[in-house]
């Protein structure tokens, strides 16, 4: 492993690589069943020492914690070696529509659909229907799903401040689940890390996963002074969808929201794109091998949660953990305006020379 990566505590117990559990949910593609067994397969056959998945109950309204279940049991993993985190707060329903209202257009050939349950009795109805939906397997770790999306539907200001309460009785479940022996950990899970930091000032939590927001394209560095904060109270950190969703890589989505070439938001992000493909070809480097150096070696960040729908490509995804990087790429970077030099991106410049 990178020396600069040894980490204190938990960040010690926990590897590089965790293996996210969207596709196997039919994120933007409907996989077979014979595919989602081979990606799983993958991640057994690659995990370094602990194999974990993230998963949750709005992954294709509980079809990836299903498949995923199913699959370990097929495979013959033991319980007892494999960790999985479930993130809480959508609650599967039947599907009584021609496609999925919690998220239209992303997820594939469902059969079933998902509600919001943020809540006392919502959130631990959430752990119950994911541990069934495991089956022989259970989470060891659990959060609070999207607490920003929740918040983001207040109606004024009354609402919100209920929303907001909604949330910490959630927590208060999942902190009594934690004493009760059925957890062993207590995070969040958001795409606005605002909203992190605003209940870690009146939660304790032992991990956060930041999505979409601490990504080669988007690194906001009054949140890389937050993960640092969470570094020094020893809270653990993991990043999310450091691909933009997959955009940096080569999908029109950006952020799970396709782009619109027509606007000028849109074409920004493509030029980005382009001069960044640019680069890496003239470096020889990967643009998925950037992102992750990126999105891995930010201080205070432990692992990298990473998604694949193609098995071959699990191996190249923990293979990244240990990619080196050019400094002259990040320099090029910076010349060439794709990131923005200050004392934060100084930071992780910082480290990167050492090597």
């Amino acid at each position: 492993m990178i020396e600069q990566h040894k980490k204190q505590g938990m960040c010690q117990a926990f590897p590089p690589v965790i293996f996210g559990t969207s596709g196997l949910g039919n994120l933007y593609e409907a996989l077979s069943d014979e595919t989602k067994l081979a990606v799983v397969k993958a991640c057994v056959d690659q995990a370094n020492g602990k194999l974990v998945f993230d998963t949750a109950g709005k992954y294709g309204a509980g079809l990836a914690l299903a498949s995923l279940g199913k699959c370990l049991a097929k495979l013959g993993v033991d319980p007892a070696d494999v960790w999985i985190s479930n993130k809480l707060g959508w609650y599967q329903i039947p599907l009584t529509t021609s496609e999925p209202t919690f998220e239209p257009g992303v997820w594939k050939q469902l059969e079933q659909d998902a509600v919001q349950k943020i809540n006392y009795e919502g959130i631990v109805d959430c752990f119950h229907q994911g541990n069934q939906l495991l089956g022989n397997y259970s989470a060891q770790w659990v959060s609070v799903h999207d607490p920003d999306e929740y918040l983001a539907k207040a109606i004024n200001k009354k609402d919100e401040a209920q929303r907001y309460q909604d949330i910490l009785e959630a927590y208060r479940a999942l902190a009594e689940l934690k004493m009760a022996g059925k957890v062993s950990g207590v995070g969040v899970g958001a795409k606005q890390w605002n909203v992190i930091e605003r209940i870690a000032k009146d939660v304790v939590l032992d991990w956060v996963m930041i999505a979409n927001s601490l990504t080669l394209h988007n690194h906001p560095p009054e949140l890389i002074r937050f993960i640092a904060s969470l570094q020094r109270k020893g809270i653990m950190v993991i990043n999310s969808a450091v691909f933009n969703g997959g955009f940096l890589v080569g999908s029109d989505y950006y952020n799970y929201q396709l782009v619109d070439k027509n606007l000028e938001e849109g074409q920004q992000l493509y030029v980005w794109r382009r001069k960044f493909w640019k680069l890496c070809r003239q470096f020889h480097i990967q643009p998925a091998e950037a992102c992750f150096n990126f999105g891995f070696h930010v201080p205070g960040i432990c692992s990298v949660a990473l998604n694949t729908t193609k098995p071959e490509k699990v191996a190249l995804n923990v293979q990244m953990a240990t990619r080196v990087i050019p400094h002259a790429f990040w320099q090029a970077m910076i010349a060439e305006g794709l990131i923005t030099e200050n004392d934060a991106v100084a930071d992780f410049l910082d480290g990167q020379s050492t090597y």
